[in-house]
C-alpha cells in the first residue's frame, strides 16, 4: 500500500467515525487491546528475566559455597603427600621396632584422618595406575617402555591427583606406557 493510499484510508476512517460512533469507539479498544497485549508481552518477558537472574545467582552462589575451599585444599594436599612420603620411607624392620612403633601408629592415624577430612569436603583421589590417561585428570611426566601395558596405559604414579567434587583439583602427575623397543 502506498503512502497516498494510507492516507486516503485514514482520512476515511475519520470521516466515517466522525458520523459513526460507534466505529470510533472500537478503534478505541483494539488499540487499548493492543496496547494491554504489549504490556503483557513486555511483563512476562521481565518476568523470565528476572528468574534467570535470581537461577543464575542462586547457582552462582552454590558454586561459591562448594567451591570455596579449592585453594585452602590445594594447599593441603602437600601435606597429606608429606605425610604418604613419610610412611613410605620408613623400613618393614623400623615398623615392627617397639621404639618407633609410636610414631609410626601417629603418622598413620594422622593419614586416616585427613583422608577422612577429604571425604566430608567432596575431596577424591583420582585414579590412575592400569588405567589409560585421560587428559582431563591426568599429566603425563614420561613415557615408559614397556612389554606388558598397552601405549597408552599409566604404569607409574609420581604424585597423586584430586578432584573436588566435579572439578579437578591437581592432575595426577604419571609415566605412561610406551611400546618397548
Amino acid at each position: 500500500m502506498t503512502e497516498e493510499n494510507t492516507t486516503e484510508t485514514e482520512d476515511l476512517r475519520a470521516d466515517t467515525a466522525e458520523g459513526a460512533p460507534e466505529l470510533a469507539e472500537h478503534d478505541r479498544i483494539a488499540a487499548l487491546e493492543a496496547e494491554l497485549a504489549e504490556a503483557k508481552s513486555q511483563v512476562m518477558y521481565a518476568h523470565a528475566e528476572a528468574q534467570n537472574v535470581r537461577r543464575r545467582a542462586e547457582k552462582e552462589a552454590a558454586d561459591s559455597r562448594a567451591y570455596a575451599v579449592t585453594t585452602f585444599a590445594r594447599d593441603v594436599l602437600s601435606v597429606a603427600d608429606n605425610i604418604e612420603r613419610g610412611l613410605a620411607a620408613i623400613p618393614e624392620e623400623l615398623r615392627s621396632d617397639e621404639r618407633l612403633k609410636g610414631l609410626v601408629t601417629g603418622l598413620e592415624a594422622t593419614k586416616r584422618e585427613l583422608d577422612a577430612v577429604f571425604q566430608r569436603n567432596g575431596i577424591t583421589r583420582i585414579a590412575a595406575m592400569g588405567l589409560p590417561l585421560d587428559p582431563n585428570q591426568h599429566q603425563a611426566m614420561l613415557e615408559v617402555p614397556s612389554a606388558d601395558a598397552e601405549p597408552g596405559t599409566i604404569v607409574q604414579e609420581m604424585q597423586a591427583g584430586y578432584m573436588l567434587r566435579d572439578r579437578l583439583l591437581r592432575p595426577a602427575l604419571v609415566g605412561v606406557a610406551k611400546k618397548a623397543e
